[in-house]
C-alpha cells in the first residue's frame, strides 16, 4: 500500500485500501499489487491499539465481502502471495530481503482480512470468497481451482521449507499465526466441531502428506525459542510516495514489530510473573496444540494426534519402524530442557500432558531421567501457587504427577534427591529435603486448599491417588512432611466427629459448653482437638457402633440436614468442610490407606511418620470401631501399641532425641508378619470419555488468551465463558 508509513486510525481512509475492497477489478498483471504490498506501518504497542487495528480492519473487510463477487479481488491477493512464494526458498538462500518482505506483507494482509471473515460468515461462504473471479454484468463465473486448499497447502509448505533465520523470522510467524485463525472457527461455536471443510483440508486433503514434518517442524520453533531478530535486519530505504498500511505489526521491516512483541501489543492478558511469550514459539506451540486436538474424522484418525502420538529419539538408533504412518525423530534431549523451562506457561504444561500420557517414546525416557527435579519442581511450583493459577493449569500439573507416580523407579528415586533452600515454599524454612518429601507437602497444601475453596471431587481424587501411589516407596520422610500427613489425616477425623456431633446433639439442646466450641472451631485447629479429646471422646465409640448398623441412614440423615438449619432458634449452618460427610470419610479412609501402604512397605525407613503417629494417638484410637476404617485401622492400631509398650518400658519423661531412638530401635525390632497385607494401592490414569469436551475449550481458551498479535472480541466467543478455567 504503498512505502510511506501511517498510522490505524488512518486506514479507512487509505487510497490503496479503498481499491482494494471496492467495486473496480484489478487484474493480477496491475502494477498496484507491487504497491500494494509494499508498505509500512506504526504497529500498536498496547492492547487498546490491537483492538482499534480490528476494529478497522472489520469496516474494510465488510465492505471487501460485498464487493469481492463482483471484483474478486481477494482471490487475486490470495495469488499474488502464492506467486511471491514459490521461490521463497531461493530468496532465503540469496538473501533476497525485498521478495521476502513483500511475500509477508501480502499475507499479512490475507490473514487480517481471513480473520475478520470467520467471524463473519461460514466455511462454505469463506471458500466462495476465495473462488470469485472478475466477471461481467449478468454473468456468473468461479474457478475451478481450489484457491482456499491451494492456500493451506501453500502455508503449510512455508511453514516446513523456509529455514528459521532473521529474515525469515517475520514470514513464518505469520504462516502460523494465519494457519491458527484458519482454525478459529471452533471459537464461535459452543459445540465441538466434528466436521469441517477446513479439517478435511488439513487431515484428508493435499497437506496430510507434510503432517510429520509441520509437528517436527512447529516443535523445534518451540524447542529454539527463538527471541526476535533486531529490526536493522529488515530495513529497507522507501521506495514510492503515496499511502501506507500495517506494516509493522508483523512484517519486521519497521521496529513497530519488536515493539509489540516485547511491550505487549499482543492482545494477550497480561501475568505479572512471566515474560511476554515468544511470539513464533509461542504460536507455533498453540497451533500444534490445535492441531494435536482436532477431532478424528468419521473414517480417518487424526494424522497430527498420531505424529504426536508416535514420534521418536534422534538418538534411538536401536528403535523399530513405527506403524504409525507419520512418525518421525526429534531429539528428545532438547526437548526435555525445553519443557523443563518453560513450564510457567499452560501450554507448555499441557504439552508435557500430552507427551506423558500419549507418547510412550517420550515418557519412557523422561522417566529413565536421573535428572527429574528439573521437571518436578516447576510443576510442584504451579501446584503452591495454586490461588493464582487459572484451574486448568493445576489440573493439569497435577495429572502430570499421577501419571509420573504410576512408575515405581520414579516413586523411588525422588526420595534419593535432596534440595536445599526452598525460596518458593514459605510456610516453614526447609533448608534440606527430599524431592519426595516436598512433593508430599504440596499436594497435601494442593488437597487442603481444594476442600476448602473450589471443592473440585476430581482434584482431591487426583491429588490422593498420586500420594497413594507413592506412599509404599516413602523413604527417610522428612519430619514435617510426616508431621503434615499424620495432622491432614487428623484434621479430617474431627471434621468428622464434628460433624457427627452435630447430627446427634441438635444446637437448639447444646449446653454453654459445645456452644462456645461451636463458635471458636471454625477459627483454630486446637480448640478442634480439645472438644474431640475431652467431649467427643466419651461417646464416639458408641456412636461408631450406632454407625456400624445404620451408616446408610446417618448419611443420608447428615444430607437431609444440610439443607436446612439446624433448629429454629438459630440460622446457624454447618462448616463449609460439613457439606458431604461421604467425601470427608473418603478422604480419611484413603490418608489411612496411604498411611497403612507406608507402615507396611518401609516402616523402618520412616521412624519420623511412626513419631508423628504416635503423637496423634489418642484420635486414631477413637476411630479403630467404625464401621468403614476398621480393616485399615488393624495395622495401624497394632503399630500404636508396640510403639507405645516400648516407650512405656523405656520410661517417663523422654526426650525428642531418646524417643526418636526408642522408634528406631523397634523398628528393626518389628516383625513384618505382624501386619496385615493389603493389595499394593495403584491407581492410574484415565482420560473421562469424551477428552475433547474438555481439551478443546482448553486450548482455545489458550490461543484466546495468550497468541501473539491476535484480539477477538469476548462478546463473540461462543466456545466458553470468559472466567472459564
Amino acid at each position: 500500500m504503498g512505502a510511506k508509513a501511517s498510522h490505524v486510525s488512518e486506514l479507512s481512509e487509505n487510497e490503496n485500501l479503498r481499491k482494494l475492497i471496492g467495486t473496480v477489478s484489478i487484474s493480477e498483471n496491475d502494477p498496484f499489487w507491487n504497491q500494494l504490498i509494499s508498505f509500512s506501518f506504526t504497529s500498536p504497542t498496547n492492547s487498546a491499539d490491537t483492538k482499534l487495528l480490528e476494529e478497522t480492519t472489520v469496516s474494510l473487510s465488510k465492505a471487501l465481502i460485498e464487493n469481492n463477487p463482483r471484483t474478486g479481488n481477494f482471490g487475486a491477493l490470495v495469488r499474488i502471495f502464492l506467486s511471491r512464494t514459490k521461490e521463497l526458498k531461493i530468496s532465503t538462500e540469496c538473501q533476497d530481503q525485498l521478495f521476502i518482505w513483500q511475500a509477508h506483507n501480502a499475507l499479512f494482509m490475507i490473514r487480517c482480512l481471513l480473520k475478520v471473515f470467520i467471524s463473519q460468515m461460514s466455511e462454505e461462504e469463506l471458500q466462495l470468497q476465495f473462488s470469485y473471479q472478475e466477471r461481467a454484468p449478468g454473468t456468473c463465473d468461479a474457478g475451478e481451482e481450489d484457491l482456499f486448499e491451494e492456500m493451506m497447502c501453500n502455508l503449510v509448505h512455508l511453514i516446513i521449507e523456509v529455514p528459521l533465520l532473521d529474515i525469515t523470522y517475520s514470514i513464518l510467524f505469520e504462516a502460523v499465526t494465519t494457519l491458527l485463525i484458519l482454525l478459529s472457527y471452533q471459537l464461535f461455536h459452543k459445540e465441538i466441531l466434528r466436521e469441517s471443510l477446513i479439517y478435511k483440508y488439513l487431515m484428508q486433503g493435499r497437506c496430510v502428506p507434510f503432517t510429520s514434518r509441520l509437528v517436527k517442524t512447529l516443535l523445534y520453533n518451540f524447542i529454539r525459542q527463538e527471541k526476535c531478530p533486531p529490526p536493522v535486519t529488515h530495513v529497507f530505504e522507501q521506495q514510492a510516495e503515496g499511502s501506507g498500511l500495517f506494516y509493522g505489526l508483523a512484517s519486521g521491516v519497521a521496529s513497530g514489530l519488536w515493539t509489540v512483541f516485547t511491550l505487549g501489543g499482543a492482545g494477550s492478558k497480561p501475568n505479572l510473573e512471566e515474560e511476554r511469550p515468544l511470539p513464533l514459539s509461542n504460536q507455533s506451540l498453540l497451533l500444534l496444540l490445535g492441531l494435536a486436538n482436532l477431532t478424528d474424522g468419521a473414517d480417518t484418525p487424526n494424522p497430527y494426534r498420531q505424529a504426536v502420538m508416535s514420534f521418536k529419539n534422534t538418538q534411538d538408533s536401536s528403535a523399530p519402524p513405527s506403524s504409525h504412518p507419520h512418525t518421525f525423530q526429534i531429539n528428545f534431549n532438547s526437548l526435555y530442557t525445553a519443557l523443563c523451562e518453560q513450564q510457567k506457561s499452560d501450554q507448555a504444561t499441557l504439552l508435557l500432558y500430552t507427551l506423558l500420557h500419549q507418547n510412550t517414546n517420550f515418557r519412557t525416557y523422561m522417566l529413565a531421567r536421573t535428572d527429574m527435579d528439573n521437571l518436578v519442581m516447576p510443576i510442584l511450583e504451579i501446584l503452591y501457587h495454586v490461588e493464582d493459577r487459572n484451574s486448568h493449569h493445576v489440573y493439569m500439573a497435577l495429572i502430570i504427577l499421577l501419571i509420573l507416580t504410576e512408575d515405581d523407579a520414579f516413586n523411588r528415586s525422588i526420595h534419593e534427591v535432596i534440595l536445599k533452600n526452598i525460596t518458593w515454599y514459605t510456610e516453614r524454612a526447609l533448608t534440606e529435603i527430599s524431592l519426595g518429601s516436598l512433593l508430599i507437602l504440596v499436594v497435601i497444601r494442593t488437597i487442603q486448599f481444594n476442600m476448602t475453596r473450589t471443592r473440585d471431587k476430581y482434584l482431591h481424587t487426583n491429588c490422593l491417588a498420586a500420594l497413594a501411589n507413592m506412599s509404599s516407596q516413602f523413604r527417610s520422610l522428612h519430619q514435617y512432611a510426616a508431621q503434615r500427613i499424620i495432622s491432614y489425616t487428623c484434621r479430617h477425623m474431627r471434621r468428622y466427629l464434628y460433624v457427627l456431633d452435630h447430627m446427634y446433639f441438635p444446637r437448639s439442646h447444646c449446653t454453654a459448653l459445645q456452644q462456645y466450641f461451636t463458635y471458636l472451631g471454625d477459627t483454630g485447629e486446637e480448640v478442634l482437638h480439645f472438644t474431640c479429646s475431652y467431649i467427643l471422646k466419651s461417646y464416639a465409640s458408641s456412636l461408631f457402633a450406632l454407625l456400624s448398623k445404620k451408616h446408610n441412614k446417618v448419611l443420608e440423615q447428615a444430607t437431609q440436614s444440610l439443607r436446612g438449619p439446624f433448629g429454629s432458634d438459630d440460622n446457624a449452618s454447618l462448616p463449609d468442610y460439613a457439606q458431604d460427610l461421604n467425601v470427608i470419610e473418603e478422604v480419611i479412609r484413603m490418608m489411612l490407606e496411604i498411611i497403612n501402604s507406608c507402615l507396611a512397605n518401609s516402616l523402618h525407613h520412616n521412624p519420623n511418620l511412626v513419631y508423628a503417629l504416635l503423637y496423634k494417638r489418642e484420635l486414631f484410637e477413637q476411630f479403630r470401631s467404625h464401621p468403614s476404617f476398621q480393616d485399615i485401622m488393624q495395622n495401624l492400631d497394632m503399630v500404636i501399641g508396640f510403639f507405645s509398650s516400648r516407650l512405656e518400658q523405656a520410661g517417663s519423661d523422654l526426650s525428642v532425641e531418646r524417643v526418636q531412638e526408642v522408634i528406631k530401635q523397634g523398628a528393626a525390632a518389628l516383625p513384618k508378619d505382624r501386619l496385615k497385607k493389603f493389595p499394593e494401592l495403584k491407581f492410574k490414569y484415565v482420560e473421562e470419555d469424551q477428552p475433547e469436551e474438555f481439551f478443546i475449550p482448553y486450548v482455545w481458551s489458550l490461543v484466546y488468551n495468550s497468541a501473539v498479535g491476535l484480539y477477538w472480541s469476548p462478546q463473540d466467543i461462543e466456545l466458553f465463558t470468559m472466567d472459564s478455567g
